[in-house]
């Protein structure tokens, strides 16, 4: 069951964030944002995976589900201004990024807003499945028609493609789908500037919208420290591997965010 938010909610932190396990005195928070077109309760079960210590809050975006009336946000900057804000109460103790695509843009943006605005240095940014900022290359995916759009939604994985074929799975997925994308395809590419924290770098083999190779990108970001892990998968790798993302990204947050190797990129099996 989503748990309601504890703290924050004079600046829309429940609003925001959703909590899939009540967590007490925690002593860690891992912030997780997600793809273009996803939604918080696609990470749903890594409320409970991670110990009574780390509270896991997931964004949830404007226009889907319990906030479908409120309005999409129309660019990266309004988006990270303010999911930034909804976060910030919630900064008492050390925070860590996950973005998956698309949030892996909106991961990198937050960690610098709540550095260079507000003086809270993230313990770690993950990212994942996502060029950096300064290797972006502007598409416009967003322009598509429908058709088009749900041929590239099979193309990513991610979505069960029988769902696809439903008119109102249609309906309710397209809005906010286009939406992100006009976010993302509008988004870079921007200078290198570099954050105050560790970057974990994630993608899957086999992705079909991010070379591997890309992802080391990260790196002229990340001035302490980088890791790049290769999982076995395409985009959506972390569903088929999601033991092992578990595992290691706990491993992470319980070892408090040590500096990772830079020497070169790690490919776990």
């Amino acid at each position: 069951m989503t748990t309601a938010m504890t703290s924050g909610s004079d600046t829309g932190s429940d609003t925001w964030f959703r909590r899939y396990a009540a967590t007490d005195a925690p002593r860690r928070r891992l912030v997780v944002l997600p793809h273009a077109g996803g939604s918080a309760s696609f990470f749903h079960s890594w409320g409970h995976a991670f110990g009574a210590g780390t509270d896991v809050l997931v964004a949830q975006y404007p226009g889907r589900h319990e906030r479908l009336a409120d309005p999409f946000a129309d660019s990266m900057d309004a988006l990270a201004d303010q999911v930034t804000a909804a976060l910030l109460p919630l900064a008492d103790v050390p925070v860590t990024l996950f973005g998956h695509s698309m949030g892996a843009s909106l991961a990198y943006e937050v960690t610098r807003r709540l550095a260079e605005r507000h003086g809270v240095r993230p313990a770690a940014l993950h990212v994942s499945g996502r060029e950096a900022p300064h290797r972006l290359v502007p598409r416009e995916l967003y322009r598509m028609e429908d058709a088009a759009l749900i041929a590239e939604l099979r193309r990513m994985g991610g979505t069960d493609s029988a769902l696809l074929d439903d008119p109102d799975v249609q309906a309710f997925v397209l809005p906010a789908l286009r939406a992100d994308l006009t976010i993302v395809d509008t988004y870079g590419p921007r200078p290198a500037v570099p954050v105050p924290c560790p970057v974990h770098a994630w993608i899957g083999d086999a992705d079909p919208a991010t070379p591997t190779a890309e992802m080391n990108a990260w790196r002229d970001v990340a001035p302490h420290g980088f890791r790049l892990r290769v999982l076995p998968g395409g985009h959506f790798y972390l569903v088929e591997q999601h033991a092992e993302v578990v595992r290691a990204l706990a491993e992470q947050l319980l070892a408090g965010s040590p500096r990772p190797h830079a020497d070169r990129p790690r490919r776990t099996p």
